[in-house]
């Protein structure tokens, strides 16, 4: 055999005993992660399998409580409505757990398929540390030396061009592996933070599940107070209608006297002397819209205002600068604050607990003006409440407006 052929022989022996046995161990590593990764898909499927059972039941609660919501209002209905208003919430509850649960799983399967993708890069870069090894021996072979050891040069120049070509490869491969890791990383990173935000969203669904429980206890008030009769019931939702249109057309009545009154005083017209409102309670969760469709109590009357999830006794504070124009707090009738600020503009805060300014005061926004309540049978609920909330309206020039349009 020749000198030549020999020593690409030996070359090409030692190239595959470097790359095959760490390609072998990888190949089983692969497989063994291959097998967790099947499993965990499997898992995934049925977590998928079991949201979607859970949205059927959930779309049925919906359209029942669309269909009640289009009938008269009776006692019955609305005991109806936030039953199913009830099932549905523990139903998205128990959806965003199982969302969660895929999500971790998921979060498995990435960390798998990173810890695969790392054994690979340094197995390639002890194959790239092994090539170039051969490559430096070859390099340290003189002129003389490769024509005694090769038929001729050329043989010797395509062996190198061989290895070169091998190293190439590997190398080509490394940044494959490096960007493949980059992106395992980088979808791990996308997962975690769906998992914050499904965390941020299943606390938001234990909230409205607390709000439903709240109003389902008001409607246990009701009854109480109704005795379980319709015709009682009946009588209890005019007493309300009444209150809430007296209440309205109270602040319709205050809008232009109060104006007026300041226009007297200081000769000119009040100005609007903040950047915008604030949240006269923490920013949360909104539990009813601006003429929301969905109002327990829309058969009655629009909703004028948006309702804000807060605590019995919650620090009310003013959303923007002004003076107190109606404070009003009797017993469990509905109680409330009104404030005319500048620019048209006024504000009102429904179902307040405690009052801590006085009519004809100028408070500065961010300033306690009370706090809040809506409890059944507490002061200021008045007779419509879906437990503890903040009622909060915003008008220009009398009208009601939707106040999410000038919070931040």
């Amino acid at each position: 055999m020749k000198k030549g052929t020999i020593k690409i022989f030996i070359a090409l022996f030692i190239l595959g005993v470097v790359f095959n046995t760490p390609f072998l161990a990888y190949s089983q590593s692969g497989d063994e992660n291959n097998e967790e990764v099947r499993v965990l898909n499997k898992e995934i499927q049925a977590k998928k399998e079991q949201i979607e059972k859970i949205q059927e039941q959930q779309e049925i609660y919906a359209s029942a409580i669309k269909q009640k919501q289009g009938e008269q209002a009776s006692l019955n209905n609305q005991l109806s409505i936030l039953e199913n208003r009830l099932a549905k919430a523990q139903l998205d509850i128990a959806s965003v757990e199982i969302e969660m649960d895929r999500v971790d799983l998921e979060i498995k399967k990435t960390n798998l398929s990173i810890l695969e993708k790392n054994e690979g890069i340094e197995r390639e870069r002890e194959h790239i540390g092994n090539v170039l090894k051969l490559i430096y021996k070859q390099d340290r072979v003189t002129t003389l030396e490769a024509v005694l050891l090769n038929e001729s040069l050329t043989d010797f120049l395509n062996e190198m061009r061989y290895l070169e070509d091998i190293n190439e490869e590997i190398a080509d491969s490394l940044d494959n592996l490096e960007d493949a890791k980059h992106e395992l990383e980088n979808e791990k990173l996308a997962l975690n933070e769906n998992n914050k935000e499904l965390l941020v969203l299943k606390e938001d669904l234990n909230d409205k599940q607390n709000v439903l429980e709240n109003e389902q206890a008001s409607k246990g008030f009701i009854l109480d107070q109704s005795r379980s009769s319709e015709k009682e019931y009946q009588r209890l939702l005019a007493k309300a209608k009444q209150e809430q249109q007296s209440a309205a057309a109270d602040i319709v009545s205050l809008e232009k006297t109060v104006r007026a009154k300041i226009e007297g005083l200081s000769g000119e017209e009040l100005k609007f002397n903040d950047d915008g409102l604030i949240w006269p309670v923490p920013k949360n969760t909104i539990t009813a819209y601006f003429h929301d469709p969905e109002y327990p109590f829309r058969y009655i009357f629009e909703h004028p205002a948006i309702d804000i999830r807060s605590g019995q006794g919650t620090t009310l504070k003013a959303a923007a600068s002004g003076y107190v124009a109606r404070t009003k707090l009797s017993g469990t009738n509905y109680g409330y604050i009104m404030i005319i600020h500048g620019d048209g503009l006024s504000t009102v805060y429904g179902h307040v607990s405690k009052i801590y300014v006085e009519e004809d005061e100028y408070v500065v926004q961010g300033q306690a003006i009370g706090a809040s309540g809506g409890m059944p049978g507490t002061p200021g609920a008045g007779r419509l409440t879906t437990g503890p909330h903040l009622h909060f309206e915003v008008r220009l020039n009398g009208i009601p407006v939707n106040p999410l349009e000038y919070l931040p």
